[in-house]
């Protein structure tokens, strides 16, 4: 089988992670592939923040936290619940994709460097989630402080994080795949 499509039907969403560190070659890697997604008029405006310091991850997680409670929204607190309070599951690094503020492809540009960052990570033996609860980040009044504690350029907001780390030995099932959703004309 094809390596890129092998990967793709071979990835999966890891949500439980070793106590072992990534290495530093891996996670430049996995970056440089993010930049290379496409992007709606070749803007690239996308920054990611990474970091591979557990003090960092706890305290973005901390405001994650904050702002999901504060928002009174069932959803997300079911998030919460799921996750025993913490959306990035204990990775060892996390990458923060933020984009443009106002630029009406910025979440479609942050989005398809999210999914190259996962199929790098998967090619590489790393294991990584979408974790989408990251958006209430830049939806918060509290937005440019966080925008600025995280190192995000003036003008950017995240949208989305990625978890990186190695995974606890087990692949899950893929789950069943939804028909129907193609038609030919």
């Amino acid at each position: 089988m094809n390596e890129v499509i092998n990967a793709i039907l071979t990835r999966r969403s890891v949500r439980a992670f070793q106590d072992r560190q990534i290495k530093k070659e891996d996670l430049d890697e996995i970056l440089k592939c993010a930049t290379y997604a496409p992007s709606g008029w070749n803007t690239q405006n996308w920054h990611f923040a990474a970091t591979r310091d557990t003090a960092v991850i706890e305290k973005v997680n901390g405001w994650i936290v904050t702002e999901i409670k504060e928002s009174g929204n069932p959803q997300l607190e079911g998030i919460l619940e799921r996750s025993n309070g913490h959306v990035f599951r204990n990775a060892p690094c996390v990458v923060i994709v933020s984009a443009e503020k106002g630029d009406r492809y910025g979440a479609v540009n942050a989005a398809a460097a999210t999914q190259n960052m996962l199929l790098a990570a998967h090619s590489l033996g790393i294991g990584s989630c979408w974790i989408g609860t990251v958006g209430i980040l830049g939806l918060s009044k509290r937005a440019d402080y966080y925008a600025g504690e995280l190192k995000i350029p003036k003008g950017y907001a995240p949208f989305f994080g990625v978890t990186l780390g190695y995974s606890v030995p087990q692949t899950p099932e893929a789950p069943p795949r939804r028909g129907g959703i193609s038609t030919f004309f």
